[in-house]
């Protein structure tokens, strides 16, 4: 009797000490911060493909204007072919989407792990600041989603137009003004996400810090924090172009 009641004690015992030494809630929280990091590799690596499909999307366009009506067959096969990039491009954004969405998903575990940090302490001060810009950095995501995918439909209308040989002058240049009107939009909405993303890694940095996590900092390449400029960049001047 005595043994079994030495051996229900020393189980509970481990049970309280494993209890005491199991992760914290910061530490729960940077686990699923830095997946949500890996998830968006992919929205990344979309970044550079899309670049260069816009530049040959952009090439092939300054061909076709190029061309006179009596070289019509070469429009309408440059056209098509410029359509089909389009899509490419579409593809690419997809994959951003799904992307962010699922890095999104994983950053939301943290919200029942708030609950645990320590009212009024600046850890809990800086988490939930972290989660809120999330918040607002996902919702300028998916307007930026929204807004390029608009100017991607307008994109395959203006090439489906110029496969037609009865296309107006007029016609065109409406199309074309309301390209450019829906790549500014993407402009400020890329603006908008990227500052988001700005303020987000500092207050991520911010709360590592305040919780006492040993976490080494890695400064962004150019490269990487100009891609989603770069990339509208080069909408815009294939929008001004087209003018």
């Amino acid at each position: 009797m005595r043994l079994r009641l030495l051996m229900a004690l020393l189980a509970a015992a481990a049970f309280l000490l494993s209890a005491c030494t199991g992760p914290s809630a910061q530490e729960e929280m940077y686990e699923h911060l830095e997946k949500a990091v890996t998830l968006e590799d992919a929205f990344r690596e979309q970044q550079e493909p899309l670049v260069e499909l816009e530049s040959q999307e952009q090439e092939l366009y300054n061909q076709i204007i190029e061309l006179s009506m009596n070289e019509f067959d070469q429009i309408k096969q440059l056209s098509q072919e410029a359509a089909g990039i389009v899509e490419d491009r579409r593809e690419k954004l997809e994959l951003e989407k799904e992307s962010i969405e699922a890095a999104k998903e994983e950053f939301d575990k943290i919200e029942p792990l708030l609950s645990d940090l320590e009212e009024g302490s600046e850890v809990k001060e800086k988490a939930d600041e972290l989660y809120d810009k999330m918040q607002q950095r996902y919702d300028a995501y998916q307007q930026l989603y929204s807004n390029y995918d608009q100017a991607l439909t307008l994109d395959a209308e203006l090439y489906e137009m110029m496969q037609n040989e009865e296309l107006t002058q007029e016609d065109l240049q409406a199309q074309i003004d309301e390209i450019n009107q829906a790549y500014t939009k993407v402009i400020e909405s890329n603006d908008q996400f990227n500052q988001y993303t700005e303020e987000y890694n500092q207050l991520k940095k911010e709360f590592y810090e305040a919780s006492d996590l040993e976490v080494e900092f890695e400064e962004p390449s150019n490269n990487e924090e100009n891609n989603g400029q770069e990339e509208n960049s080069d909408q815009t001047e294939e929008s001004n172009s087209s003018e």
